[in-house]
C-alpha cells in the first residue's frame, strides 16, 4: 500500500515559489539582524570605552543657599573635562545647576565641591562627566 503524495516531485517542477521566498526572507533577515548586532556594538564601544571621564556623588549636605557634594571622578592621565551637578527641592523643582571641571594628571579626584542653590536643596544629582 502506497500513500499518495499531493506535492509535485522537486526534480520535474523545481522548488516552489513560497520555498523561494523563505529562503530569500531567511538571508535578509541573517543580514539585517548582523547590520543591527554591529551598528549596538559601534554605539556601545563609543559609549563605554570612549568615555574618559567619569565620576560619582559619594555624600552631600545641604544647607539653606548651598549644597556641598563629595565627587569622586575618575579620568584617563592626559584628560580634561567637566561634571555636570544639579540640586532639586523638596517639590522636586531645580533649585541649582553647576559644571565643576576637573584637569590634571591624577586619574582619580576626590573634591568636596559647593553648588549654590536659590532655595533649599534636598539632592546632589551628578547629570554626567564629559570629557574635553
Amino acid at each position: 500500500m502506497t500513500t499518495v503524495s499531493t506535492r509535485p516531485h522537486q526534480d520535474r517542477y523545481g522548488r516552489s515559489s513560497d520555498e523561494r521566498a523563505d529562503r530569500t526572507l531567511k538571508i535578509v533577515g541573517s543580514a539585517l539582524g548582523a547590520a543591527l548586532l554591529v551598528l549596538v556594538g559601534w554605539f556601545a564601544y563609543h559609549y563605554v570605552g570612549q568615555n574618559k571621564i567619569s565620576g560619582q556623588v559619594i555624600a552631600f549636605e545641604t544647607s539653606q543657599n548651598a549644597v556641598k557634594a563629595h565627587l569622586e571622578v575618575r579620568k584617563d592621565a592626559d584628560a580634561t573635562g567637566y561634571c555636570t551637578l544639579r540640586s532639586q527641592a523638596a517639590d522636586g523643582t531645580e533649585v541649582g545647576r553647576a559644571d565643576f571641571r576637573f584637569g590634571g594628571h591624577a586619574t582619580q579626584i576626590d573634591k568636596v565641591v559647593t553648588l549654590r542653590t536659590t532655595a533649599p536643596g534636598t539632592t546632589a544629582e551628578l547629570l554626567g562627566c564629559h570629557a574635553d
